[in-house]
């Protein structure tokens, strides 16, 4: 049996006859779903795709704060404080300068 033998032996659509080609409009329409499906993914996706700035960079732009408030800052962008730094984050030295601070910050101890 051909193709075009099965396709006569099909019984009749239901559907009217307008439903059984698509149209402009009808093409017009997918193609705006298509691009609102593609702004709900894209928006979805953006906070995996976005770049997070450098550990130097968010301890650079702590820059300004007061010194306990910095120390704080800096201890909770790098999920611990560097044991230099501690005895000034708790009052009992003074809080070195801005250089000092980003140095012993990014040191590994």
């Amino acid at each position: 049996m051909t193709q075009a033998e099965l396709i006569a032996a099909l019984s009749p659509s239901r559907l009217p006859p307008s439903l059984q080609v698509l149209g402009w409009r009808d093409g017009l329409a997918l193609f705006g779903l298509g691009l609102l499906a593609g702004v709900l993914l894209v928006w979805l996706i953006s906070p995996l795709l976005t770049r997070r700035r450098s550990v130097r960079a968010r301890i650079r732009a702590t820059r300004g704060l007061d010194g306990q408030e910095r120390l704080l800052a800096i201890a909770r962008i790098l999920g611990r404080l560097p044991k230099p730094l501690r005895p000034a984050a708790y009052g009992a030295a003074p809080v070195p300068c801005e250089d000092e601070v980003e140095r012993l910050a990014r040191s590994r101890e």
